[in-house]
């Protein structure tokens, strides 16, 4: 993965963003960035620190944090602020200045292999993120040889299901009510119209 989340261990810092606050504008405020990377972003930081103080799992690379705390009960807290804050380092850049556009070809044929096309792949993703209730996330992944659109609950990611993401949409009410209101799909619409990474698509297809 192209981003050294993976290695990172307590105490975790909070990642620095891959553009200026102000780059995603007028899809996505500064305003919004400024408190969904700044705010919320750096609280999952700050809390999964306080958590795992003294624990089993301070010396632990962030993944490893995640792989041995999901799915067990007692240890839902630290597995939902490790989560968010992979997700979310994930999601930054799963985005872009001037995104969008014609995927790399490696990528496009696996697109179309998969989808049909690389419009149909898009609806996909839109139509998955609105079919998200509530909060969560919607993927791009490598599930074996096909690429499939999934989405997931809360601080769930599809890697703890050994399935390999491409990039995500944040759908979390936070990620897009400053901007948008209660219009999702205008927000996935234009985040999927003007800011997806297909480069970063691309390096996790390997």
């Amino acid at each position: 993965m192209n981003n050294d989340q993976t290695a990172a261990v307590s105490p975790y810092a909070l990642p620095a963003l891959p553009y200026p606050d102000d780059a995603l504008s007028p899809v996505i405020s500064a305003n919004t960035i400024g408190f969904h990377h700044g705010k919320h972003h750096k609280t999952y930081v700050d809390t999964l620190n306080k958590l795992v103080a003294g624990t089993e799992y301070a010396d632990l690379p962030l993944m490893k944090v995640i792989a041995r705390t999901a799915g067990v009960a007692d240890k839902t807290a630290i597995f939902n602020n490790a989560a968010q804050v992979w997700n979310h380092t994930f999601y930054w850049q799963s985005l872009r200045p001037n995104g969008s556009g014609e995927p790399p070809a490696g990528l496009k044929q696996k697109i179309e292999a998969s989808f049909g096309t690389v419009e149909a792949c898009r609806k996909e993703l839109a139509t998955t993120a609105m079919a998200q209730f509530g909060s969560g996330w919607t993927w791009l992944v490598l599930d074996g040889d096909r690429l499939k659109v999934v989405k997931t609950g809360n601080a769930d990611m599809p890697l703890t299901t050994g399935i390999k993401p491409l990039l995500t949409i944040d759908v979390w009410e936070h990620a897009y009510y400053l901007d948008f209101q209660n219009r999702r799909l205008d927000y996935v619409n234009a985040v999927l119209d003007k800011l997806i990474n297909w480069n970063f698509a691309m390096e996790n297809l390997g």
